[in-house]
């Protein structure tokens, strides 16, 4: 069954058989696909093959196999054509495993694609690990030594060739199945279609897959999409950001979506995610943001002289993930009705060479160091700031996700506080006794003093008020530049004007003046004052650009006070510009309903919350079929926002992933009743 571009389609059941000499072929249990944008996605796993199948639509048509096995994949352009052509599969992919000229096994998927088109000139094959994919999208280049040269024969076209460093690698046929292929191009038949047989291998390690009752428990919302998305990037090892981009382990990913989906998820799914993210540690006790491994992990190896070496490289240039994983586990540990019984075995437990509870400490150590300059002096030069010389730092990892800032808003007013606290009551409990060195004593006696300073004093830092006048005018400029209509929004300015906490602060202490959806962060994890609550819900609520709601999604930043050049940066094109993470309208939903928990707010700061509450979860409604995508963008058309699919248009920064992991959080947060009284956007 196939529905309209845009919209999520799925096949289920049994999957066609189909022989081939050599290979050992198996029908999967399941098999999910979704249109998005210009990109045609099928999602197939069982047993030691998961494979995600991409077709890319439009005038510079692209196939790209990503495998979960070593972060993999094969992927092969085409070049340019003269008018847009669109691919079409009539059946899911089998799953195949057969061995290489060695005897070693390797598995993958065979899969028929049809299009139409005057000709298909394969452009350039690319045969690697996904971040080298990555790179060749991008930026059209690929290592010379990872270079396959192509075989032709009859009717196929075949790449194949060893990983670097002689290990069973990956392999790429292409047999034209309708049509005809001759001088290196595939010619279609007399009704203008080619269509083609393809068959993707790697010989990367499987990895072991995590699905069903094993994964989800009762609490788990029934939502087919979500779930198929969430199972198809879960396995005991570790969880996998997104596919096809990000393949593999992410610290930060983990832990919000963990977090997250804590209420659904099954003790053991649990302890999988913490336990990925102790594992990967550094020794000063940063959390990793990102590991190289399989190919990659090689590429760098010879980068730094070390042609023998394969293992995995781990990037630590993230700052927000390191304040992230004490709050997530007090939540399990301490908060979690089903965690607290688990926790001293959990701690006890081991992690590479050494006990969970051992690498906590390492990690509670780093936070306290980091935090200290600012709680002894709490001035702006003492926040946490990016590292030097790196652009991003948090999970607007984009070079102008923050605007030009290098103190972010969400780390120093949120996090840092949150990890301090929760860090504390760990210490308090009397949990992590058995891995406290008497030198540790006095710094875990401060924590507590500690996070009232952040707490008390960062966030201040970052307010930025705009008067009233100054907003209509802003506004009504910034709502002529993008082409959006600003009646809602002027309507939404009252006399106090528009206050909000800045995205950041650049290297002087100035705010960047964008509002942003961080505010999430707060809501989840801190107890804000009903002052604060008042503004937080505010700026999620008020319609664009006065605020962040569109009948599309509440936004991710609004550039609307900023800077000319800072407006610049923020575009509906932006990777963290006025574009719409699902992950974050999650964020925000979760922490709303926190919030609305409490006992101890006013009853005009509960309405508040509540008419936020109503209006995102209108807009989550409205755009529930792209809900488990990564981002998407909108277009104001005949009258009202529109979604527009990430990456289909020629001027995106890039392109969203069709599964993502903290994009299923929404399996775990029930939807609320709606005010009925209340007035949204749009």
């Amino acid at each position: 069954m196939m529905a309209s571009a845009g919209k999520g389609w799925m096949w289920v059941g049994a999957l066609a058989l189909a022989g081939m000499a050599g290979t050992s072929l198996a029908a999967a249990d399941t098999g999910f696909a979704r249109v998005e944008g210009l990109n045609l996605n099928s999602f197939v796993r069982q047993g030691d093959v998961a494979a995600h199948i991409v077709l890319r639509n439009g005038n510079d048509p692209r196939l790209i196999v990503a495998f979960p096995a070593g972060n993999s994949g094969v992927g092969l352009w085409f070049k340019p054509l003269g008018k847009p052509a669109e691919w079409s599969m009539s059946a899911p992919a089998t799953l195949v495993t057969m061995n290489d000229a060695k005897g070693r096994p390797l598995h993958g998927v065979s899969f028929q694609a049809s299009i139409r088109a005057d000709h298909l000139v394969p452009k350039q094959a690319v045969l690697s690990s996904v971040r080298v994919l990555r790179d060749y999208q991008g930026l059209g280049t690929q290592p010379a030594e990872v270079v396959a040269t192509p075989t032709v024969g009859g009717d196929s076209i075949t790449w194949s060739r060893d990983r670097l460093d002689g290990a069973p690698g990956y392999s790429l046929v292409v047999k034209v199945v309708h049509g005809t292929l001759g001088n290196g191009s595939f010619t279609p038949g007399p009704d203008g279609v080619v269509t083609l047989a393809f068959t993707a291998l790697t010989g990367e390690t499987p990895l072991t897959p995590v699905s069903g009752n094993a994964l989800l428990n009762d609490r788990s919302l029934p939502d087919a999409g979500a779930r198929a998305a969430l199972e198809y990037l879960s396995y005991k090892e570790k969880y996998l950001a997104g596919s096809w981009r990000f393949d593999t382990y992410f610290g930060r990913d983990t832990l919000m979506s963990v977090r997250l989906l804590m209420p659904a998820l099954q003790p053991a799914a649990v302890e999988t995610g913490l336990r990925s993210v102790l594992e990967r540690l550094s020794p000063q006790g940063e959390v990793a943001h990102e590991e190289d491994i399989g190919e990659f992990a090689i590429i760098d190896h010879r980068k730094q002289g070390d042609n023998a070496a394969s293992s995995p490289v781990y990037d630590y240039k993230m700052i927000d993930s390191d304040y992230l994983f004490v709050p997530v586990a007090r939540a399990w540990l301490l908060d979690d009705a089903r965690g607290r019984p688990r926790a001293k075995a959990f701690l006890a437990g081991t992690v590479g060479s050494e006990r969970a509870g051992d690498a906590v400490m390492r990690n509670i150590r780093f936070i306290a160091a980091q935090a200290q300059a600012f709680a002894k002096s709490p001035v702006k030069t003492n926040l946490v700031s990016l590292k030097p010389g790196v652009p991003v730092g948090e999970w607007r990892d984009s070079n102008d996700g923050l605007g030009g800032g290098r103190y972010p808003y969400d780390v120093n007013a949120i996090l840092v506080p949150e990890a301090l606290a929760s860090a504390s009551e760990l210490y308090r409990s009397g949990l992590l006794a058995p891995y406290i060195k008497p030198e540790d004593k006095a710094v875990l006696s401060s924590l507590a003093s500690m996070a009232q300073v952040w707490q008390m004093k960062a966030a201040p830092l970052f307010v930025t008020h705009i008067d009233a006048d100054a907003a209509r005018k802003a506004i009504e400029a910034y709502a002529n530049t993008v082409k959006v209509p600003a009646t809602a929004a002027l309507a939404a300015v009252d006399a106090k004007g528009i206050t909000f906490h800045a995205l950041s602060l650049d290297a002087q202490g100035n705010p960047i003046a964008v509002q942003n959806s961080d505010e999430g962060f707060a809501l989840l994890f801190g107890k804000p004052s009903g002052d604060q609550l008042d503004t937080m819900a505010a700026v999620i609520n008020r319609p664009f650009p006065a605020g962040l709601m569109t009948p599309v999604g509440m936004l991710v930043a609004n550039p609307a006070f900023a800077e000319g050049d800072v407006q610049s940066r923020f575009g509906s094109g932006a990777y963290h510009g006025t574009v719409i993470w699902s992950w974050q309208q999650a964020l925000t939903a979760a922490g709303l309903a926190r919030q609305l928990e409490r006992h101890d707010i006013p009853a005009t700061t509960r309405s508040h919350l509540r008419a936020a509450q109503t209006c995102l979860w209108k807009a989550i409604d409205a755009t529930a079929s792209v809900q488990s995508s990564e981002l998407w963008s909108w277009r104001h058309a005949q009258g009202k926002y529109q979604v527009a699919a990430f990456g289909a248009s020629g001027a995106d920064a890039d392109e969203s992933n069709a599964a993502q992991l903290w994009s299923t959080v929404f399996l775990a947060i029930p939807r609320p009743a709606p005010e009925p009284k209340v007035a949204c956007p749009g």
